[in-house]
């Protein structure tokens, strides 16, 4: 037996009869691990503006992958062409959000699972996943970041709107001071121990303070 024979059979024998049945299942399962996977997303968003698209999309990837796996594993030599084909192209689309990155891994990972055949490991992973970022990502921490703008007339209105902060937040910071003609401008970092924002009335009742204003702050500004 030649090389070229050794060769040929050793590809035969690695393709293997495609079922039907078992890839309407596998399709059934990445279509229910998908939904699963948007639910989780739409859940745990902690950004500005949701995106339906992307968690739509999660769905789609999963079965895509799916649907990939299923015909790598059917024939080696198609999943060579496949290896080269996915290799010359380039995804140039922004990621936002850090989390979707683990949320597109996680749509991707799912679709090779499934694909390969090992239905009751996607299952168990992705339950347990949604359940760990449904945990984590909305616990709320012990203290929570605000961003405070305060407009003071001058120096004397600044100072007791600095002594009323420090005693109602937990902890405070100056982050920016600008001052001009019409007076005194604050940009503090607050933290309160609570969800209680009822200073911020106290802090615009001072005399000189013209006026306060607090914005919930995560990463990034937020009305």
């Amino acid at each position: 037996m030649t090389f070229n024979d050794i060769f040929k059979s050793s590809f035969l024998e690695k393709v293997s009869s495609f079922s039907l049945v078992d890839a309407l299942i596998a399709l059934a399962m990445a279509f229910a691990i998908g939904l699963f996977i948007h639910y989780v997303y739409r859940k745990t968003y902690t950004g500005v503006l949701y995106s339906n698209s992307f968690g739509v999309s999660l769905m789609a990837m999963t079965m895509i992958t799916t649907v990939v796996i299923l015909a790598v594993t059917s024939n080696v030599v198609l999943s060579l062409g496949m290896v080269g084909a996915l290799s010359i192209v380039r995804f140039r689309a922004a990621i936002k959000e850090p989390m979707d990155i683990a949320y597109l891994f996680w749509a991707i990972a799912a679709g090779i699972i499934l694909g390969a055949g090992l239905i009751p490991l996607a299952v168990i992973g992705s339950l347990c996943l949604g359940l760990l970022l449904m945990v984590f990502v909305n616990k709320k921490s012990q203290d929570t970041p605000y961003i405070l703008l305060v407009s003071c007339d001058g120096d004397a209105s600044e100072e007791s709107a600095q002594a009323c902060v420090k005693a109602q937040a937990r902890k405070s910071a100056v982050k920016t001071k600008t001052v001009g003609m019409d007076g005194v401008e604050l940009t503090m970092e607050v933290r309160l121990a609570g969800n209680s924002t009822d200073f911020v009335n106290q802090l615009a009742a001072l005399p000189g303070v013209q006026n306060a204003v607090l914005v919930s702050y995560n990463g990034e500004y937020m009305a």
